[in-house]
This record gives structure tokens, C-alpha cells and sequence, in this order.
């Protein structure tokens, strides 16, 4: 019997949900677990997943062809060869979901600053009363955003940045690709020179071989001494041991981070105690919303995959997205 695996707890996933997924896939029986060992003992069955599916038996399954992934990430598994090099697996993403959550989580860490609102906050749990001097604020109108990775989250950034009087210089591997509210779009060799425009460097760039550690000494000092950076994506982006320093040597103004190398970052990372750092813990998709986006993502998928039509946002395993 051909299966759909719904990688959820069973409480976590509504009786109408599965049935519309049943109505879809009247061929298919729907496997509602994430258990491992009821998923080793129907892997033989499994043809589509959705959400949860254990990495290492990805490519035990023999009868996998679709794989949909609940977030838009996929390092995880492009750090696989076993995996990258099963051809007859698709791997698609819930791309686009997280565009609103994120990008507010992006304004807030330059509101934050901008307002002062990460020394209030200190200042509160120790009770104390203390104004900013007015040269440690600053307004967004007026200000360079250089936004590294210009996806739906990127774009979405920028729009928003633009209704704030915001000037965006976008970097994307295809520069030839427009966005909306991106002044100007630039390629990832041309990096170096937009940096030292930046008021703000905003990552939203998947891990992938030439993401990693984009951003090194060399960039961080090519950044203004007011210059903040923001990293949303993924930790290893970014050359951690080089950014510390530059924190610390005030080589650029502050970081905004809800993303680390080490996650959770360990206790003895210099970052905890800097007051020109805010550290969030990897949340800045979460919403109350996310699975009322990512249900449709899937539906409309598999009426493509039972159509034999074209997926969205199908995994690139050659550049890691």
C-alpha cells in the first residue's frame, strides 16, 4: 500500500486535515506518526513525507520520491551525500512562510537599538533609571540596509525597509534578478565593496559551502565602526571568533543574532555580556500562523505531485537550496 507519512503527533494534527490529505490521495493510506519504530516498520510503504521523517532513514526508504520538508532549511540534509545523491528523491520546502515573522524579528533588533530599548531592558532588571545620551540613537529614515540573500524573507525586508525611508543594496546569486524596494542588486563577489555603504548588514541567506562564514574579519572590517550586523539565517554564516572581536574592539556598533554557530550557544561565549548584542534563541520564524501557512504549501504540492506537474520551491541539492 502506497503511504503519505505526516511526520506529527497525533494531537497536533486535526481529523480534517488528514481527511482533505485522504480526499486528495484516495490511493494513498495517511500515516499520522512520528514514532520511529512504526516509520522503520512501514518504510517500505512510504512514498511522500511531510514535516517530521527521521534523516537516517531517508535513504533507506526505498519508495521515498517526495519529501517535504515543514521549514525552509535544509542543511540538515544537504550535509548528507547519501542523501544528496538519491536521484529519485524530490526534496521541497516551506519557503515563504516565515517572510512576516522574520522580517518583523529583523525590525525589531533596529528598532531595539535604534530606541535603545536592549539597555533599557538591562537597566530594568536591575532596577535602574537611566536615558540614553541622544548620540546613542539613531532613526531609520536616511539609513543603508546591504541585505545579504534577497528569497521571499529578503524581499519582503526590503519592501519594508523602503516604507521607512530605508535605502536596500541587495546581494543575491543572481544579481540579474530584481526584487521589490532593492535599490540595486549586486553579486556575491561585489560584497566587499557594498560593505563599507552599510548602516546595517542583514543575513538571510541559507547555509550552504559558499555561505559559509561569508562574513569574516576581512568584512567585518570593511564595515562602518556604526555599522550593525544581523543574522537571522544560519550561525556558520557568519565567523563567530572574528565577530566577537570585532564587538569587542568596536570594529562595528552591535549585533542582532538569532542564530549562533553552536546552538544553544554555550554559556561561556563572550557574547552573553555584550551590551551591544541582543541574542535570540533561533525564533525568529515562529508564529501562532506557521501551520496555517505550511498546510497549504503542501496541499497544493501534492495535487502537482498526484498531476505529475511541476512542484514549488523544489531543493537545488547542487547549490544546497
Amino acid at each position: 500500500m502506497k503511504t503519505i507519512l505526516l511526520g506529527f503527533e497525533e494531537d497536533n494534527l486535526s481529523a480534517a486535515a488528514v481527511a482533505q490529505i485522504q480526499t486528495l490521495a484516495p490511493g494513498y493510506q495517511v500515516l499520522v506518526t512520528t514514532d520511529r519504530a512504526t516509520i522503520e516498520q512501514r518504510l517500505n510503504e512510504i512514498e511522500i513525507a511531510f514535516k517530521s521523517f527521521p534523516t537516517d532513514l531517508i535513504a533507506q526508504a526505498p519508495n521515498l520520491r517526495w519529501l517535504q520538508q515543514w521549514g525552509a532549511g535544509v542543511d540538515g540534509l544537504m550535509g548528507r551525500p547519501e542523501i544528496v545523491a538519491l536521484e529519485h528523491l524530490t526534496i521541497t520546502t516551506g519557503s515563504g512562510i516565515h517572510a512576516v515573522p522574520i522580517t518583523e524579528h529583523i525590525f525589531g533588533f533596529l528598532l531595539a537599538f535604534g530606541r535603545g530599548i536592549h539597555r533599557a531592558v538591562r537597566n530594568q532588571a536591575h532596577k535602574q533609571w537611566q536615558s540614553p545620551t541622544w548620540d546613542q540613537l539613531f532613526e531609520l529614515p536616511g539609513k543603508t540596509m546591504v541585505l545579504i540573500g534577497v528569497g521571499a524573507i529578503g524581499e519582503r525586508t526590503a519592501q519594508i525597509a523602503t516604507a521607512l525611508g530605508m535605502r536596500v543594496l541587495g546581494v543575491r546569486r543572481d544579481p540579474t534578478v530584481a526584487a521589490a524596494g532593492v535599490e540595486a542588486m549586486y553579486s556575491p563577489d561585489q560584497l566587499l565593496a557594498l560593505l563599507p555603504q552599510a548602516d546595517f548588514v542583514v543575513l538571510t541567506v541559507p547555509l550552504t559551502p559558499a555561505t559559509h562564514q561569508l562574513i569574516g574579519e576581512r568584512e567585518l572590517r570593511a564595515m562602518k565602526s556604526t555599522a550593525y550586523l544581523v543574522n537571522i539565517g544560519r550561525g556558520a554564516t557568519v565567523d563567530e571568533a572574528a565577530l566577537i572581536r570585532a564587538l569587542q574592539e568596536g570594529w562595528i556598533a552591535g549585533a542582532g543574532l538569532d542564530v549562533c554557530a553552536v546552538e544553544p550557544l554555550p554559556a561561556t561565549s563572550p557574547l552573553w555580556d555584550m551590551e551591544n548584542v541582543i541574542i535570540t534563541a533561533h525564533y525568529a520564524g515562529a508564529t501562532p500562523l506557521y501551520g496555517a501557512r505550511a498546510m497549504p504549501i503542501f496541499l497544493d504540492n501534492l495535487q502537482r505531485y498526484l498531476a505529475g506537474q511541476p512542484l514549488h520551491n523544489v531543493v537545488d541539492t547542487q547549490v544546497g537550496y
